[in-house]
């Protein structure tokens, strides 16, 4: 109600609702009249009838009892609820007229009876107060909702459930979390000893970081949703994952696949799990390591070094692995377990340096005598440099490394370091302490680099010699200590094995803006590997020797015009396949695109 003087609203809450139904009843009574006297009027009619018919045969029929969905039926029917409507006892009411006393009176509770708004405190609510009046909570719904919670979970809901039960959902859920981070989440009134307690019955220990146990994630019974492998054998993929972050920073995923044997879906999605792909450099571990938490917490890094060491026994029978050993840790230093840091694996490598050092000296002097006996190279002067203790901590470090070394042109460790070699022996040319690579084809050393060479082309048909440096130093870190590749190795060498093995470099007119390293201009490719495919690769290859990219539809003009109109689709996808990549609608020799 408005009132226009004052200019002001009033509202009034409602109690209830009276519905008001109109009465007809003289109508119906009119109706009752009218047919009595239609009825009147014929009965003298039918009494003269009534004579003169015949007796009628009567049939008595029993009804049958009425069905619960018969009920239900005549019930909702419109008839039975006019009927209803009809029994309804009428509530008689007195009308009283507008200007009547009594309708003033009752007019008058429509209005507010202070003058100032202090009085009306229903009305002084905050939002929230004020919906939760308007809808106020279920009781019912309250009890409905499910004990656990769903994959979409509030933190007002989790912290309703115990403390077990937070962490391993958290865990689940994120799957790679700092111990900090946790507790954040718990809440500060959480005991730290409880939640480290319960966070090793869900997780391990990887880098100072906690990643949620695999069966965990893979419960008995259930399998991959890729390959359909069982949930054993997944956490077992995994588990080989995890371990191989306690070792390193970096994972290669076709060395984990290569172990596993499981499906490249499957090992993305264990990757994925705890790590960020860097590109030419593997999958690095999602999280920086926590060292805080390893000095803060020495008998739980002890527990879970000794966890680890169970699950490596088992993964070396299972994979039938080459037993690792693990670098001690220096006194003082307080890494992770089976993590070394930068400043250990040098202070690693001085201890082997030293401990090699007398090997390394008989074996350069045998390596002089037998050049000075030897008549082949009469004029040949033997570059006779002392091993430099520089020179063996670098070496040393190329060996002990895991991380994919970094061969850039601008890299620090390139400037001094040459695919193993110091930088006083890189230096000097192409040649190995004074002499060709070439006049030591036959050594062990050459046939070990041939070798790898050789599987390596086999796999990958395409290299630049950039890539083929990076997979030759993952080579190096899969080697155990003291092997003979560590003896240095020189990019003329390494370029001269692989040519040497059957493969030629394929001259790529890189376009003048490239931003191509010369390491990645350099581009070899097998030439003849034995199989069906090599005339296809061939005519590619030439192909790809005038230009630098490629359509499609020339690359199967030239193979068909070459091979034959028999060329089918498979085989030059699969040329392609070997040798090429795509990107934006262009084929490139691999390794040579620059996104």
């Amino acid at each position: 109600m408005l009132p226009r003087s004052t200019g002001e609203l009033h509202l009034t809450p409602l109690h209830g609702i009276l519905q008001l139904r109109p009465s007809f009843s003289y109508l119906d009574k009119a109706d009752a009249k009218h047919r009595e006297r239609e009825a009147a009027n014929e009965a003298g009619d039918s009494s003269q009838d009534e004579a003169e018919e015949d007796v009628k045969q009567i049939t008595v029929r029993f009804s049958r009892p009425e069905s619960e969905q018969a009920r239900q039926r005549r019930v909702q029917s419109y008839e039975f609820l006019q009927k209803k409507h009809a029994e309804e006892p009428w509530v008689h009411l007195h009308y009283y007229g507008l200007r009547d006393s009594r309708s003033e009176h009752e007019r008058q509770y429509l209005l507010c009876q202070g003058s100032s708004g202090v009085e009306n405190t229903e009305l002084v609510k905050s939002p929230s107060e004020y919906l939760m009046m308007l809808m106020p909570p279920s009781q019912e719904e309250e009890k409905d909702k499910p004990v656990a919670p769903s994959n979409v979970l509030s933190m007002a809901q989790l912290r309703t459930l115990p403390l077990a039960d937070q962490i391993k959902i958290l865990m689940k859920n994120v799957k790679v979390m700092p111990f900090a981070n946790l507790m954040s989440l718990l809440g500060p009134s959480i005991d730290s000893v409880a939640v480290l307690r319960g966070i090793q019955k869900v997780a391990m220990l990887v880098q100072g970081n906690w990643v949620v146990k695999s069966d965990i994630l893979y419960p008995k019974d259930s399998s991959s949703p890729h390959s359909g492998v069982p949930a054993e054998v997944l956490c077992r993929g995994r588990d080989f994952v995890m371990w191989k972050f306690t070792q390193n920073r970096w994972v290669v995923r076709k060395e984990v696949a290569a172990v596993t044997k499981l499906c490249a879906e499957d090992v993305k999605d264990f990757l994925e799990h705890m790590a960020v792909v860097r590109i030419n450099k593997g999958w690095e571990f999602i999280l920086p390591y926590d060292g805080e938490f390893i000095k803060k917490h020495p008998d739980v890094v002890q527990r879970q070094h000794m966890l680890w060491t169970g699950i490596q026994a088992k993964l070396e029978k299972v994979y039938n692995l080459v037993k690792e050993t693990m670098p001690k840790k220096p006194d003082g230093q307080s890494g992770p377990v089976g993590l070394v840091s930068g400043d250990q694996r040098v202070q690693v490598a001085k201890r082997q340096a030293q401990q090699n050092h007398a090997l390394l000296e008989r074996e350069l002097q045998r390596r002089k005598e037998q050049l000075r006996a030897s008549s082949v190279l009469p004029a040949v002067r033997i570059k006779e440099e002392p091993v430099s203790e520089e020179g063996e901590e670098e070496e040393e470090r190329g060996a002990e490394d895991e991380q994919p070394m970094d061969t850039s042109p601008g890299g620090g460790l390139h400037s001094r370091l040459a695919n193993g070699l110091p930088a006083a022996r890189a230096a000097g040319g192409d040649s190995f302490n004074g002499h060709p690579p070439s006049g030591s084809a036959g050594t062990p050393v050459a046939r070990e680099l041939r070798a790898f060479v050789e599987a390596t082309f086999q796999r990958q048909f395409v290299l630049t010699l950039s890539e083929l440096k990076r997979l030759f130093n993952l080579h190096l870190a899969s080697l155990p200590p003291g092997h003979m590749l560590f003896s240095g190795i020189s990019d003329r060498m390494l370029q001269d094995t692989v040519l040497a093995a059957g493969c030629k470099q394929i001259l790529v007119p890189f376009p003048p803006q490239t931003a191509a390293s010369p390491d990645e201009q350099k581009v070899f490719a097998l030439w003849e590997s034995g199989d069906m495919s090599d005339q296809h690769r061939q005519v590619l290859l030439e192909i790809f020797s005038k230009n630098y990219r490629v359509r499609r539809n020339m690359i199967q003009s030239r193979l068909t015009q070459e091979c034959g109109e028999d060329l089918s689709k498979q085989e030059v996808d699969k040329v392609l396949k070997d040798c090429c990549v795509s990107y934006g609608g262009m084929w490139y020799l691999k390794g040579t695109v620059q996104s």
